[in-house]
């Protein structure tokens, strides 16, 4: 017996309810029809079906056979079309959601050697500080930034993120350097909108088992977003706690200065932060998908291209 089509006729008999018309769907005869779910039954020793002038009606031991099968065909789908695409071309339209300082700085500009490797991808980058829902805005992957909350996406991640704080040379030979996270409190500190509580948190550089501090700050400025805060520290006005990936070439020029190097520096406490690829849960991820992935991921390798030693 072909268990596998014996099977699929069963399935498709326990939605249909009529051997006709399952015949005609899958073009055999109505006796074929029959002999598979005879044989499924002899094979099982129960009755799948109990047949009414109405038509089909599954017996307790069909249902069952209904739910676990229905379960493995679609496993078996699923192999076959992962298999299939395994070495399939990466095609078609790539829809990519971004950080907007952080798509600019380092997604576009990798996007023509991305393109070139795979001449068959078009891309449509959304550039947006706004969570997006993947599945509603058909989205096929995104890079989000920082501690992920509990989702059913799933997530690879692409590279660390650390924070540090940074100020012009101008404004620590006016300011003075602060050598404690406490001599903080009297500089003016550059705070992100998004984060409340003008606060942020710090523990010994490496003491992963030991918990961060708050710290309470204040400041002559606040912004939503990290761009803006980059460029009102480069003006002279204070300390910003910025993200490794947006302050290593100013640090590098020297336009920028690192202060309180011994210290792990975040906004808030909480799960590891990272710079992170997310696309829809699927059991078969398109090769588009796969190929962005990997490629950002080789790009943002360690050691990652922004870090200023």
């Amino acid at each position: 017996m072909d268990y596998f089509t014996a099977l699929r006729v069963f399935l498709r008999a326990s939605q249909v309810r009529s051997f006709s018309g399952v015949a005609a769907e899958l073009g055999m005869e109505v006796s074929t029809v029959s002999r598979h779910i005879s044989r499924l039954e002899a094979d099982l020793a129960v009755a799948l079906f109990n047949r009414t002038t109405r038509g089909l009606h599954l017996t307790e031991a069909g249902g069952l056979l209904q739910a676990r099968a229905s379960r493995i065909m679609a496993d078996l789908d699923h192999a076959r079309e992962e298999v299939t695409l395994h070495n399939a071309s990466p095609q078609g339209l790539l829809r990519i959601n971004v950080p907007g300082c952080f798509g600019r700085r380092h997604v576009i500009p990798h996007m023509a050697a991305f393109l070139a490797d795979f001449p068959d991808i078009r891309a449509d980058v959304m550039l947006t500080d706004t969570t997006v829902d993947l599945i509603e805005s058909g989205t096929d992957v995104a890079i989000r930034i920082g501690a992920l909350p509990d989702s059913t996406v799933v997530a690879r991640r692409l590279a660390t993120q650390s924070r540090m704080v940074v100020g012009t040379p101008a404004y620590i030979a006016r300011a003075g350097r602060p050598e404690t996270p406490d001599d903080l409190r009297a500089h003016s500190c550059l705070l992100f909108t998004l984060h409340c509580g003008n606060a942020w948190y710090y523990r010994p550089d490496g003491a992963t088992d030991t918990p961060f501090e708050k710290l309470p700050v204040t400041g002559l400025l606040k912004a939503n977003e990290s761009e803006a805060l980059l460029d009102a520290t480069l003006q002279d006005i204070g300390l910003a706690l910025l993200p490794d990936w947006l302050t290593g070439p100013y640090l590098r020029q020297g336009r920028l200065v690192r202060v309180l190097a011994d210290f792990e520096w975040v906004l808030a406490p909480g799960a590891e932060r990272a710079i992170w690829a997310v696309y829809p849960p699927k059991k078969v991820v398109a090769p588009k998908v796969r190929s962005f992935i990997h490629f950002m991921s080789r790009r943002f390798r360690d050691p990652l291209y922004w870090d200023p030693s």
